[in-house]
């Protein structure tokens, strides 16, 4: 429905639905002396619609115009706005008008309605009043962000089936896999759904969409990893095992009589004492957590650069031993007729 305020014009077309209806189909006629712009925006406007109407509503008064203290009382307002405002809230608000609303051919969400109002709240903050072209721009941007807000509630609904909070805990490479196929699911969610703008236009917002998608599949590889006891145990289990190696080196240095090795080490120990004790009590209290981060990152450090391949190596050479060890006893086993 198209409201023109302030009407001056009742003795040509009356006030209301059936003079807007005139005053709407003259200015939507079409004819050849047009110019084909103008043409087009015609044919545009019918086009977007299902129906279209209009209402004429007259001047509130210039008590209401003009009066600095106007305070929206009823009686400062014309008899005949307050008439064919009685007439105008029915037709809006009545439960038998009221429909489910569309653009483009899909039905508007709550969440749709809140990107809408977002765009279009961005393109009035200035002070002169938006181009047709701006507004249309608006509603393109404001549909591929609805699209993009459904495709990665999508997302996140299937990972939190895959990977919620209850959820045990998942390898890294199955839960890649499970990602990979949500993020797929969603991208062709947003695909399918009826956009403004062409696919030019909607080009960026899939980019958008896969980006936000890889930011919450990080947050979700984090909430995985928590639920690994053996993660949660690398960080003691680091500490623990340099101050072995630093115990065990120094009365070894000390026992040549490098005493200046054995010290070093001793410090060593000493410091990673301290992390382990500092790292139990964040752990316990669930104080200072940025320190049990950087504690973390330290063990991390440590396990990827150093004691990860020491590690893969002993359990190389352990399988080898205990392959090697099995061939042996199959070759002496005594044969049996």
């Amino acid at each position: 429905m198209f409201l023109v305020r302030d009407w001056s014009f009742p003795y040509e077309s009356p006030y209301g639905v059936a003079g807007g209806r005139k005053v709407l189909e003259k200015r939507l006629q079409i004819s050849d002396k047009q110019h084909q712009e103008l043409k087009q925006i015609r044919q545009h406007i019918r086009s977007c619609f299902e129906e279209i109407s209009c209402f004429l509503l007259p001047h509130p008064g210039l008590n209401v115009a003009t009066n600095p203290h106007f305070e929206g009382k009823l009686k400062d307002i014309e008899r005949e706005f307050k008439d064919q405002l009685r007439v105008l809230i029915p037709l809006l608000l009545d439960p038998d008008n009221l429909i489910v609303k569309e653009i483009n051919g899909s039905k508007v969400t709550c969440r749709d309605l809140m990107e809408y109002f977002k765009a279009y709240i961005k393109i009035y903050q200035g002070e002169e009043l938006p181009e047709p072209k701006s507004m249309l721009q608006a509603t393109a941007e404001a549909n591929n962000l609805a699209a993009v807000t459904t495709a990665k509630s999508d997302y996140s609904k299937r990972m939190e089936t895959v990977c919620g909070g209850d959820k045990p805990y998942l390898h890294p490479d199955r839960l890649e896999e499970d990602h990979l196929r949500c993020k797929q699911s969603s991208i062709d969610i947003f695909k399918s759904t009826r956009k403004m703008g062409g696919a030019e236009f909607s080009k960026q917002y899939l980019e958008r969409l896969g980006a936000e998608i890889d930011e919450q599949y990080e947050n979700f590889k984090k909430h995985n990893d928590g639920k690994n006891i053996f993660s949660s145990a690398r960080t003691p289990a680091v500490l623990f095992t340099v101050m072995t190696f630093c115990y065990v080196m120094s009365g070894v240095f000390g026992i040549v009589g490098i005493e200046s090795f054995a010290n070093l080490l001793n410090l060593v120990l000493g410091l990673f004492l301290i992390l382990l004790v500092m790292w139990i009590y964040v752990r316990y209290s669930g104080e200072h957590v940025g320190v049990g981060q950087q504690i973390d990152q330290i063990a991390e450090f440590i396990w990827d650069k150093g004691l990860s391949q020491v590690y893969m190596q002993m359990m190389q050479k352990g399988v080898q031993q205990a392959l090697k060890h099995q061939t042996t006893q199959q070759k002496t086993r005594p044969k049996t007729d």
